[in-house]
């Protein structure tokens, strides 16, 4: 009966594409409007295909999970594959769809601002919409911030890259070489995050720790990079309520400034070594507040500032013996017995940017390691589509997969997406779904 039951619920999603697009519709209509709108950096005369195509197919390419851009013209070059993708967009069917090489050169001359204006967007109709306003926290909303590492190797595909140097001044000495990217997160609740601003860690052109000595060889940094996303976080959204999520790497006097002079909140995780001063003054007060597994204690100076420090001792049994596991934080809000233990569970939300995050995004759901082109501009571009995206998966998921019990691994989502691309769209599925009111045309 078990399996049976898995037949009938499966047997719900007749289509997978079509659902996942009705899912667009409903949260994110203007999706296909705003690629109409992004600033096209290709001479008028010389166009083929509308900004509406060349950013649609590296849509489709990232809810379908393909990994390379010559994989994606292999697999488009079908023609039940063209004709639906030219329908669900909404434009007038062409024979083919743009080759990779023509995307490349489009996305490596197209300004990333234009589709970080998409991000925004798509994260500020989220907000408006208030679905998701029990995800908040005393009022504000959390956005985790971490850095990932990207493209990694032997080869420097441009001179962005940041350099690993082994073995340096002996005769087995290499580079290795790597893009790493600042990525901040909103949590909409039910595992549900939207990329909100993104920073590329990257050294200036021309940077070469072999032109310098050990005292100037200074490559960009996460922490550089924070005050740039926090600049740039603050102008997309001057007045959104914010409580940045971060690991043991933000205990920082520069971090805790910016949050201040921002009025944002903070919950950082606190590791034995960050600031020493922070853990030899709470453990002097013998006074501490408590509540259930939390631990805490208010107006702690660190540097120029009064932090709060909030502990959380969690106790689990695993093959019959007790593991306890401890956590520890900062913060600037007031930590009382009613929110203590709030607080915590806000504050081990930070997991969730590396689970439904990275290594959703490297491992089940596409590669985001994959270079896609040597470009440094086009790369940018490339991660950010598939940031959008990610988040409209991430929706049908939830909205869709979740909401009617269909069991699927996560690793079959987008594949199960990417085979449905081909799929002949029956009367009823166009009839029900209305592909072209997605697109309003």
């Amino acid at each position: 009966m078990g399996r049976e039951l898995e037949r009938i619920k499966k047997r719900l999603e007749k289509n997978p594409i079509k659902e996942c697009l009705a899912i667009q519709k409903k949260y994110y209509p203007t999706l296909f409007h705003m690629f109409d709108d992004v600033n096209d950096p290709r001479n008028s005369s010389y166009v083929l295909y509308p900004n509406r195509v060349m950013l649609g197919t590296m849509y489709f390419k990232a809810l379908g999970g393909i990994s390379s851009m010559q994989d994606m013209t292999r697999y488009f070059n079908d023609d039940k594959i063209v004709s639906n993708l030219y329908y669900f967009l909404g434009c007038k069917k062409k024979e083919y769809l743009p080759h990779y090489v023509t995307i490349n050169e489009y996305l490596g001359n197209l300004a990333p601002s234009e589709l970080e204006k998409i991000q925004q967007d798509m994260v500020y109709k989220m907000i408006r919409r208030k679905t998701f306003n029990d995800a908040k926290v005393a009022g504000k909303w959390l956005v985790i911030v971490d850095g990932t590492e990207l493209d990694e190797g032997l080869q420097k595909k441009n001179d962005n890259y940041l350099e690993r140097c082994y073995h340096r001044g002996t005769d087995k000495e290499y580079t290795r070489y790597h893009r790493s990217v600042l990525e901040a997160k909103i949590y909409f609740g039910n595992n549900l995050i939207a990329s909100i601003a993104t920073e590329p860690i990257e050294n200036e052109p021309g940077y070469s720790y072999r032109k310098m000595s050990d005292e100037k060889i200074k490559q960009d940094c996460e922490s550089k990079a924070f005050i740039r996303l926090s600049e740039k976080l603050k102008k997309a959204f001057p007045r959104l309520p914010i409580c940045i999520l971060a690991d043991g790497l933000y205990v920082s006097e520069k971090v805790i400034n910016r949050c201040k002079e921002y009025n944002w909140s903070y919950i950082i995780r606190y590791k034995e070594g960050c600031a020493s001063s922070i853990e030899e003054e709470y453990n002097a007060i013998p006074e501490k507040g408590c509540s259930g597994n939390a631990e805490f204690i208010n107006g702690i100076i660190y540097k120029d500032s009064i932090v709060n420090v909030l502990k959380y001792t969690e106790r689990k049994i695993v093959k019959g013996s007790e593991v306890i596991t401890e956590f520890e934080w900062i913060t600037n809000i007031e930590i009382t017995e009613k929110n203590a233990e709030k607080l915590a569970g806000a504050g081990r939300n930070r997991w969730k940017i590396e689970n439904q995050g990275f290594n959703r995004q490297k491992q089940w759901q596409g590669n985001i390691e994959h270079a896609c082109s040597y470009n440094e501009n086009a790369q940018k571009c490339h991660y950010l589509i598939e940031q959008i995206a990610d988040f409209i998966k991430q929706l049908y998921e939830y909205f869709f997969l979740k909401k009617n019990e269909i069991k699927k691994l996560q690793k079959n989502i987008s594949s199960d997406l990417l085979a449905s691309f081909g799929w002949q769209l029956t009367t009823e599925d166009i009839s029900v779904t209305d592909m072209h009111s997605i697109s309003d045309n």
